[in-house]
């Protein structure tokens, strides 16, 4: 079937005409060169006066939480609690510009979708709900939108042909009315962002330690002797983390910085909030840089092991925590077999780290007893991304580095509130407790069958099994893999329906009836919300803005009147509109962890949430944290084949582009870029500023995305790097992670050929 919209062409993010100027890549990351950068695109978008008043709200105890990154906030925030990134997230949500009506009388979607991303997302709020017709978008009533919403849900045959899809964006209160309106429904289609970036994370961690989250807290890091960043790129994707890692490093922390590309922001790191960040050459942070190959961390980790096995033989004690290993964990036997039989040759060869190098850091595991392993997309977007996660644990509990203070496991998030919303029940796996408690405090009987995750929903979608599409926040097509099967899938669905702060790419991209519903962003009038950062603590955020437009609701204003249009019980949903302490009161009924949330919420901080692992307990079924066998998966290439990975520019977070530069890497004025190991560039006779197309092969068919510019750089061989979402469309919506389903996104393996 064919999309009946003709959508899915403006799916592509167009290609750019101007060349791409290429610098040296930067070694020291903030500084001046960050404070200056936050200045400019600040004032652009809000002015002096607004600037000034916003930023000294963010991250503050009675102001709101950055909608960037979910790296935690200090116990007590400075002034200026905020970091490059979360200030240009901050001001393009806090922009004095609408899209309104007039907006939109001037565009159809077929003008807009010949603009770029960043074009898109720098028009301003959207300040009206809207409804395409004849091709632009028009404006519509609130309960005009509601009724054909309802309308389309009530012609549904099953109530799983709708799915319900949710952004990190969205606060505790909003997700958890959200997806009990879902489940009142009579579905469990509640896919969200964490399908797509750290469901390795939580399935990987839950299988073997009994609990789906990081186990460290931010003073872990003052105790810590010694920590991994991998797979993560904090300079970029998490900045305020830096100062984290410098204040251990003052503590006498080690680094090490695993990653195919090395990041400015593990290099030197200059404090943009202190006088040391604008003289001299900056805080070091890595003692080491290990460039592994990408998917090779499975491999370097074994290789770890290995010697630490080999030197507990050696020495006969004192490198395994034995009395650890033994009190607390089952598997050790057959996990030992397995590292003993891998060979140092398949090890190195795997790995791209040479054995004495890999030894050399096995020792430095040796010498700390409390380690710190951080993660991110680098491990969670792989095939065998449970293998990659799993095999972090082993490590960890080779040397009983888990469960104590200084020491555990720390996936990074990279959007503010995506842990909170699976917390609160945004998830197409609910356990059977959580609907029984959910089911008895609101008297209904919730479905029990298993929902769409993202990739699943997406071929229901493209195979007419789901038929309406909501969205609460995000950008779903481009954050979504396989763009041009996507944008089939959301063309074939008879509404689509997008709650949103600012025009984005999936808003061209629609079904046969498409809404847009506008928003409160956190900084705007509404009462408190609550947000959980990557660290399990749940604290309120406060807007104190006059709202862009008057005609905006809030994100649990607009929930409850879908669910009210829908459902029919008005009654049951009035009151979490107008007060949201009685929608945390139902959290607290459900989830274990809330007592007392309207209470504690409301303290400088917020509370912590139960995590049994830093209560020194593994919560399986056993009571044992599980040591597993994961193999070496080599990644086959034949001539002119490499491994593509997908990366973020400096200038972006998520999906949201934010301009054309990625000062770390050294690109200027554009995006549509693939870096290339230097020796592989010149053995193929590519140069920097070539054009060339990236092919993908996959399942018998063939993907391109064309008029990519060479820059040779500083990676493995046979690896390249591109930016995401321009390089979606290689991503095959079949080629997933194990077990979690996520896209394989770091991964891809390509051809490069000129382009004509």
């Amino acid at each position: 079937m064919a999309d009946p919209t003709g959508h899915a062409e403006h799916a592509q993010v167009p290609i750019e005409d101007a060349p791409v100027k290429i610098d040296a890549p930067k070694t020291v990351a903030a500084g001046l060169p960050a404070v200056v950068e936050s200045a400019r695109q600040a004032v652009k978008e809000m002015g002096v006066a607004r600037t000034l008043r916003v930023l000294s709200d963010v991250n503050q105890h009675d102001g709101f939480d950055c909608t960037s990154c979910a790296w935690p906030d200090p116990s007590r925030p400075s002034v200026v609690e905020f970091c490059e990134n979360g200030a240009k997230a901050t001001a393009a949500a806090a922009t004095k510009k609408t899209a309104g009506p007039s907006f939109f009388d001037k565009w159809t979607i077929d003008e807009l979708a010949r603009q770029s991303d960043m074009w898109l997302g720098k028009q301003g709020r959207l300040s009206t709900p809207l409804i395409l017709r004849d091709r632009r978008y028009q404006p519509i009533s609130w309960e005009a939108a509601f009724t054909v919403v309802a309308d389309h849900l009530h012609a549904l045959k099953s109530p799983d042909e709708a799915v319900f899809y949710t952004s990190g964006r969205t606060s505790n209160e909003a997700a958890f009315l959200y997806q009990l309106f879902a489940r009142r429904f009579g579905t469990n289609n509640l896919p969200d962002c964490s399908n797509m970036c750290h469901e390795s994370s939580g399935m990987g961690l839950s299988e073997v330690i009994g609990v789906g989250k990081g186990t460290v807290t931010l003073e872990d890091f003052e105790h810590t002797e010694l920590i991994f960043i991998v797979g993560q790129n904090p300079g970029t994707n998490h900045p305020r983390m830096l100062s984290t890692l410098e204040t251990a490093k003052k503590h006498g922390a080690r680094i090490v910085h695993v990653n195919p590309l090395r990041e400015a922001g593990l290099g030197r790191f200059k404090h943009p909030q202190k006088m040391r960040g604008y003289l001299g050459t900056g805080t070091p942070l890595a003692d080491v840089f290990l460039q592994v190959r990408i998917n090779g961390d499975v491999a370097l980790l074994k290789g770890f092991m290995k010697h630490l096995l080999s030197e507990e033989a050696r020495r006969g004690v004192g490198v395994l925590a034995r009395e650890f290993i033994e009190k607390n964990t089952v598997g050790f036997a057959a996990f030992k077999r397995d590292i003993e039989r891998e060979s140092w040759d398949v090890i190195e060869r795997e790995s791209g780290i040479k054995a004495h190098t890999i030894r050399h850091v096995a020792d430095m595991v040796i010498a700390s007893e409390r380690i710190i392993v951080c993660w991110a997309m680098g491990l969670t977007q792989h095939v065998n991304a449970i293998g990659n996660i799993q095999s972090i644990v082993n490590l960890l509990l080779l040397r009983g580095s888990i469960g104590k203070p200084g020491a555990g496991v720390c996936p990074v998030r990279g959007h503010s509130n995506v842990q909170g919303d699976r917390t609160v029940g945004i998830t197409p796996r609910p356990k059977a407790v959580f609907l029984d408690r959910l089911g008895a405090h609101f008297d209904f009987e919730p479905p029990r069958r298993t929902g769409y995750d993202t990739v699943e929903a997406i071929r229901a979608m493209h195979q007419g099994k789901a038929r309406v599409f909501i969205a609460l926040g995000g950008n779903f097509l481009s954050a979504a893999p396989d763009t041009t099967y996507t944008a089939e899938a959301l063309g074939r669905c008879s509404l689509t329906v997008q709650i949103s702060t600012k025009l984005n790419r999936s808003h061209l991209v629609c079904g046969r009836t498409a809404l847009i519903l506008p928003c409160l962003t956190r900084m705007e009038r509404d009462q408190t919300v609550s947000v959980e950062n990557s660290m399990g603590i749940v604290h309120a955020s406060r807007g104190r803005l006059a709202p862009a437009s008057d005609k905006l609701k809030s994100e649990p204003a607009i929930v409850v009147s879908i669910a009210s249009a829908t459902l029919g019980d008005e009654a049951f949903w009035h009151g979490f509109a107008t007060d949201y302490d009685t929608i945390r009161d139902g959290i607290e009924a459900v989830i274990p962890g809330f007592d007392d949330y309207n209470e504690r919420v409301r303290r400088p901080g917020g509370f912590v949430l139960p995590n049994a692992v830093r209560e020194g307990r593994f919560d399986t079924l056993d009571g044992k944290a599980r040591f597993t066998v994961h193999p070496i998966e080599p990644s086959p290439l034949a001539d002119n084949e490499f491994l593509m990975m997908t990366v973020r520019s400096h200038d972006q977070f998520n999906t949201t582009i934010y301009g054309l530069d990625d000062r770390y890497r050294g690109i200027r004025g554009g995006r549509r870029v693939v870096f290339v190991c230097h020796q592989d560039a010149e053995e193929a006779g590519l140069r920097a500023g070539d054009r060339v197309d990236l092919v993908s092969r996959y399942g018998g068919q063939l993907r391109t995305a064309p008029q990519f510019t060479v820059v040779p750089y500083d990676l493995p061989r046979r690896s390249v790097a591109t930016y995401f979402p321009e390089a979606n469309v290689l991503v095959p919506v079949s080629h997933t992670a194990r077990m979690s389903n996520t896209p394989a996104s770091k991964s891809i393996v390509v051809s490069i050929h000129r382009s004509a």
